[in-house]
């Protein structure tokens, strides 16, 4: 998809009008270079920058409408704005790479065995099948319609607030409803001009289960993180599958179905996507017990460490879940001290050589040296 001078004009004047950007300090560690080298080269080898993916569906009339009545929520502590912001500007290494990795395997894993007519082998663009590039937005707009829905708040916790702030929250709440839900219209009608049984089955699976993360023993009635007594490291497997694993691994294997590969070839893609995005998951979850600055905004009291911990530490169990409510930087201070940090780095590299080692049915070709820059990448982050 080519973006017009028109388009980006549009998307500049939304980021402006829409939602107020803020001062972002920006990141000069070497890691956060790698990355973004990573996947600027990945860009170019797929042919766009995926960070536009959704645009045609962003700048649509209908959505627009949408995007004007957002505009009330600006001043409010809704936290649907705050979402809002992240998707159209964020400093961190949170671009959309789920897009950027489905066409990367569907360029791996090159022409399909049926590739035989002129008009088949026309429909590509650098490499890769008009139906999969749609693949890939489809892939971008169902995780987004996944977060913005998880921007609806908890009504109940604001009954004692005044007037404003009430109407501030449900109003927050019909928005969020309401984009979520168009997002993911356009995706299952994208989807659905795919014309292929098993890639719509296979995705709707995928949206199935990232309902289904919000309704574990690990989630509470608003929806917010709670540790379970006895929770084991399975949870967390699961829990990250659930939210984020079944979406990249249907996501990576619906390409390579798209053009009828070998099952050898869909399976290692499905393998690919799972490791990346529980490589990813854990990542993340380590980042307020190995930054300096002791930052706890990405921190969960379901993340990695604390379930490795307290699956190894069984005795201390009732003080981890009594601090869970009182003092959680205390909880990140005693599971530094651990072994536990150590080992879930090494899991980090587990789930990067899975990673890896899933390549290794695909010809060697620049999207794959890509595959592997951003694994190593995401490793070193």
């Amino acid at each position: 998809m080519t973006l017009c001078k028109s388009c980006l004009t549009l998307l500049h004047r939304a980021r402006k009008s829409v939602f107020p950007i803020r001062n972002v300090s920006r990141i000069s560690s070497s890691s956060f270079d790698d990355w973004n080298k990573a996947v600027s080269d990945a860009e170019k080898i797929v042919g766009y920058p995926t960070s536009f993916m959704s645009l045609r569906c962003l700048i649509s009339d209908e959505f627009s409408n949408v995007a004007m009545h957002l505009r009330k929520l600006v001043g409010t502590r809704h936290p649907l704005l705050k979402t809002a912001r992240g998707l159209l500007y964020d400093g961190k290494q949170n671009t959309q790479t789920r897009g950027l990795i489905v066409l990367l395997i569907a360029k791996a894993a090159g022409p399909g065995p049926t590739e035989q007519s002129q008009d088949r082998a026309q429909d590509k663009i650098s490499g890769i099948y008009s139906s999969q590039r749609s693949l890939a937005e489809v892939t971008e707009m169902i995780y987004t319609a996944n977060l913005i829905h998880k921007g609806v708040v908890n009504l109940a916790d604001y009954v004692d607030s005044d007037y404003r702030e009430k109407k501030d929250m449900e109003f927050g709440n019909k928005m969020a409803v309401l984009s979520g839900d168009f997002l993911l219209a356009n995706a299952c009608t994208e989807l659905a001009s795919l014309n292929n049984t098993k890639v719509v089955e296979t995705m709707s699976l995928a949206i199935t289960e990232l309902m289904e993360a919000e309704f574990t023993d690990l989630r509470d009635p608003g929806g917010e993180c709670v540790l379970k007594s006895e929770i084991q490291f399975s949870d967390w497997v699961r829990q990250t599958y659930l939210s984020s694993g079944s979406l990249l691994e249907r996501s990576c294997r619906s390409a390579v179905e798209l053009a009828d590969h070998r099952e050898d070839q869909k399976e290692a893609a499905a393998s690919f996507g799972e490791n990346m995005a529980y490589l990813k998951q854990m990542k993340n979850d380590l980042k307020p017990f190995v930054s300096e600055d002791n930052n706890m905004e990405d921190f969960s009291i379901t993340s990695a460490p604390v379930i490795k911990y307290l699956e190894q530490n069984p005795e201390k169990r009732d003080t981890v879940m009594s601090l869970q409510t009182k003092d959680l930087r205390q909880i990140v201070s005693t599971i530094k001290s651990s072994d536990v940090i150590a080992e879930c780095l090494s899991l980090c590299d587990k789930y990067g050589d899975n990673a890896l080692k899933a390549l290794d049915v695909f010809p060697q070709t620049d999207a794959k040296t890509a595959l592997i820059n951003i694994v190593n990448a995401t490793i070193k982050s």
